[in-house]
Parts: C-alpha cells; sequence; structure tokens
C-alpha cells in the first residue's frame, strides 16, 4: 500500500482526485472560458505563447488545460494518483498525444523532483500547498521552480484563528467517517457557510442564484468545492503578511494580492522573481 493510500485509509487526507473526477463530467466550453480569464487577469497577460508553465498539484487538471490553450509549454503533477488521471483524460480529450503537455505524480514536499524539473515562467500552484501536510516546506520548494523574472502564483486559506481551528476539526472528521455519513457533515456546513448569500437571493426574488452563478468564479463547480472545502485534509492556514514576508525573503516582488476580505476562503498572490534567494532564506520558517 502507497503512502498516499495509508494516509487516505487512516483519515489523515481526502481524495481531492476522486472528486475532481465527479467535476471533469460538467466540464463545459463555457467553465474552461472561466477558467482562462481569471489566469489572465491574474497574470495580466494575454497569451502564454512561448512560455513554460508548471502546475503543482494539477487537481482537476483545468488550469493546465488553460494553460496549454493559451500556448504554454505545460507540465503538471499531483500527489494524488486519482489527479493525475484526471489530468490525463483532458489531455486525452484536448491535446492527445501532445508532447508539448506533461503529466507526472509527485510531491510538492518533494524538493529534488521539483529541482529536476528545471524552472519555469509561470509556476502555478491554486489552493493547493495548504493541503501537503507541511505547507511552508512546500511554499520554500516552489521557489526552486521559478525561473528568475518568472511569475508564482499561488493561494492559500486564509488564516481566521479560532475559526480556522474549528474548520479544521470539522475537516478531520469528514475524513474519520465512513463515507456513507459524510453528507451528515456536509449538510450543516452547507447551511453556516450559504444561508446568508440564499436568503439574500430570496429576498431579492431571485432563489439559489448565488449557486447558479457560481461557475464564474474561475469555472469551478459549486458542489465540487462544497466538498473540497469540508473535506480538504490536511489543512493549514496563512496570513497575507505572514506570505508576503516569506517571499520577499527570498527575492520575490508581490505584483497582485486579492484577499478574501477577512472570511473563509483564500489569499491569492502572484509574485515575480527579481532576485536570488539569500542564502539564509531558506533556514527560515513561519509556524
Amino acid at each position: 500500500m502507497t503512502e498516499y493510500s495509508l494516509e487516505v485509509k487512516s483519515g489523515e487526507r481526502f481524495e481531492f482526485g476522486k472528486n475532481w473526477a465527479r467535476f471533469l463530467r460538467s466540464l463545459t466550453e463555457e467553465r474552461i472560458a472561466e477558467a482562462q480569464k481569471s489566469v489572465l487577469e491574474a497574470l495580466e497577460i494575454e497569451t502564454l505563447e512561448g512560455k513554460s508553465f508548471l502546475d503543482i498539484g494539477s487537481g482537476s487538471g483545468l488550469f493546465s488545460l488553460v494553460a496549454r490553450r493559451l500556448g504554454a509549454r505545460v507540465h503538471s503533477f499531483d500527489y494524488d494518483p486519482h489527479s493525475v488521471n484526471c489530468a490525463r483524460e483532458l489531455k486525452g480529450r484536448f491535446f492527445p498525444g501532445d508532447p508539448q503537455w506533461t503529466i507526472e505524480q509527485g510531491s510538492a514536499l518533494d524538493v529534488d523532483y521539483l529541482r529536476s524539473l528545471g524552472t519555469f515562467d509561470v509556476v502555478y500552484s491554486w489552493g493547493v500547498l495548504h493541503h501537503t501536510g507541511d505547507m511552508w516546506t512546500a511554499l520554500d520548494n516552489a521557489v526552486a521552480a521559478v525561473a528568475d523574472g518568472g511569475s508564482l502564483f499561488i493561494s492559500l486559506y486564509n488564516d481566521q484563528g479560532k475559526a480556522s481551528r474549528r474548520w479544521k476539526k470539522v475537516k478531520r472528521l469528514y475524513n474519520r467517517v465512513p463515507a456513507g455519513m459524510r453528507f451528515a457533515v456536509v449538510a450543516p456546513c452547507f447551511v453556516v457557510l450559504w444561508w446568508r448569500r440564499l436568503a439574500k437571493d430570496a429576498l431579492r426574488g431571485q432563489p439559489f442564484r448565488s449557486i447558479r452563478e457560481y461557475q464564474q468564479r474561475r469555472g469551478m463547480s459549486f458542489w465540487q468545492d462544497l466538498i473540497d472545502w469540508v473535506g480538504g485534509y490536511p489543512f493549514e492556514v496563512s496570513t497575507p503578511g505572514q506570505v508576503f514576508d516569506f517571499y520577499r525573503a527570498r527575492g520575490f516582488t508581490l505584483t497582485r494580492l486579492r484577499t478574501c476580505g477577512g472570511s473563509l476562503g483564500c489569499n491569492e498572490f502572484v509574485f515575480q522573481k527579481t532576485a536570488a534567494a539569500p542564502a539564509t532564506a531558506h533556514a527560515a520558517r513561519k509556524g
């Protein structure tokens, strides 16, 4: 049994890839277009033609697909074998046999693996590194993959103090109860997370509008994102200031920041690698 399988069996890891496989059944050109729009806006570009793109924790494979469509040479990897298969499925659908898109199983915690890949113009890891079980090591390892002058595009769960600690307990519970009982964990979470927005929709005479329009957020799926949030474990958090200081010490400049306003969800960062990392930076960690 692999390390991944042991972690899942013991309730220490959510099976992200199985959730993403269900998402791919509903993937449409409209969703792909929304995902593409989010990348172009965040990176403030019009194309990735001639660029190299590393997708750390490729998940559904959607953003690897977007990068390839935008002209990039793409390398996707994920620790979860089911996520690896998701990326392979999308490649088979849209770019069969394409030598400019490679897909492997690998870990963001394996610095030797990352270094073996070389450097990339864009390193992308949206909502991934806080699920590795050692977020700050994963963030540090990503540094070596970014080419000089290249961009690092990441998102990380916002630290809400006690609320984050409560959610961590919920996530651990979800992964430790039998699969048939997990809906009993998801249902109250849905109410807690969504009742305000749904109440506003109803009062405006537009019931469930927030859910119907959800795919306009990066082309994602409401239901799959809800399960990903409730079940997503391991789970670590950070503040925008911590992440900014961490990468500034490693020779990066922040070019874009989109916060979740101090609430649940992810803070989104785009950094540019502007200098070689100081020799002492890699010894530093944020607790």
